[in-house]
């Protein structure tokens, strides 16, 4: 599987959400704490937006995070006020930059931490319904990749978390009729440089962990001898894989089935339930 982080706020270093913290999630490339696996290290990838252009700039590398020169270089001095962050444990697909996350597609970015069980079984049925514009644009052999063109098939472009509800309908649907009972494993992030969203779901109900961070106000109040958070705004969030430090009360764990927005130092969570396609 895989861990990943998500930021929106003020203007941070790179280096102070990927190197940082007592977890970071270059840490966890190596001694990931609750992954299906410890050790992530099939690449990485970092997006990020900043004021120069609504579309985000990608950074992605088959070298494991906690071994690149050049992230820890890149780091130290790109500041961006939006980030998504990937480490990569492949569940069977190549280990090549265009199977690294994040994705990209115009101003919007996905990543997924989890599987869709059996991808080959029925791989071609997926394909084969994706947006004809859109498929030219698929390069890599993820799964992941593939539910992210099937969203934007979906309107992912138009509300996020209807087109989730139908991406993973579709997939489930399609999965059964070829006897795969439990397709869906996901944490799933996508943001547009504005918003976030992050999904915590799967088809047996045992999803893998995901976290998002409490009110940085209170916690400036709770802990006040902690510089890192009076460098933050008060609009700043982060959701992650997993907790990046062990203060108590920052971080509380999305429930199961449950969609996550963050807009403007804002947190709705709602009911994640699949969409069942209409039949044809």
């Amino acid at each position: 599987m895989c861990r990943w982080l998500a930021y929106t706020g003020s203007p941070v270093l790179l280096e102070d959400l990927l190197y940082k913290p007592a977890n970071s999630l270059v840490m966890q490339s190596l001694h990931s704490r609750l992954g299906a696996e410890p050790t992530n290290g099939d690449g990485f990838g970092v997006g990020w937006y900043d004021d120069h252009s609504p579309e985000p700039g990608v950074f992605r590398s088959i070298e494991p995070a906690w071994n690149d020169r050049n992230l820890h270089e890149l780091s130290a001095h790109a500041r961006a006020r939006v980030v998504l962050a990937h480490i990569r444990a492949s569940s069977g697909s190549p280990v090549q930059q265009t199977n690294c996350h994040p994705f990209r597609h115009g101003a919007w970015l996905w990543m997924h931490n989890g599987v869709l069980a059996d991808f080959p079984v029925y791989k071609r049925d997926l394909v084969l319904a994706v947006d004809p514009a859109l498929f030219p644009l698929i390069e890599g052999s993820t799964d992941s990749e593939v539910f992210f063109y099937l969203a934007l098939t979906f309107g992912l472009e138009q509300d996020p978390p209807a087109a989730v509800a139908r991406a993973v309908g579709f997939i489930e649907q399609v999965a059964q009729e070829h006897g795969v009972s439990f397709p869906v494993q996901m944490t799933v992030c996508t943001a547009d440089g504005h918003r976030l969203w992050a999904f915590r779901y799967s088809s047996e109900g045992r999803s893998r962990s995901l976290f998002h961070s409490t009110d940085v106000t209170v916690l400036r109040e709770q802990y006040p001898d902690n510089p890192t958070l009076h460098e933050l705004s008060d609009d700043a969030r982060l959701v992650v894989s997993e907790p990046l430090g062990d203060l108590r009360g920052a971080w509380r764990e999305v429930p199961e089935s449950t969609c996550l927005l963050v807009d403007a130092g804002h947190e709705t969570l709602t009911p994640f339930a699949p969409v069942a396609p209409a039949p044809a």
